[in-house]
């Protein structure tokens, strides 16, 4: 499945902060990401909400 949607997680947690921070995520089997994003900025699972899932 393919999407047009941007990549909204940040993984590359460069800044000094990351390893402390509260927005910090640490998924079982995956890169960490930070879910803080710019205010008013759709949630990032909202584009999820218009699939058509075939049945």
């Amino acid at each position: 499945m393919a999407s047009a949607e941007l990549d909204l997680a940040y993984t590359e947690q460069a800044f000094s902060e990351c390893p402390q921070c509260p927005h910090r995520v640490e998924p079982e089997g995956g890169p960490a990401f930070c879910t803080l994003r710019p205010r008013g900025a759709a949630h990032p699972f909202a584009a999820l909400a218009g699939l058509d899932l075939p049945e």
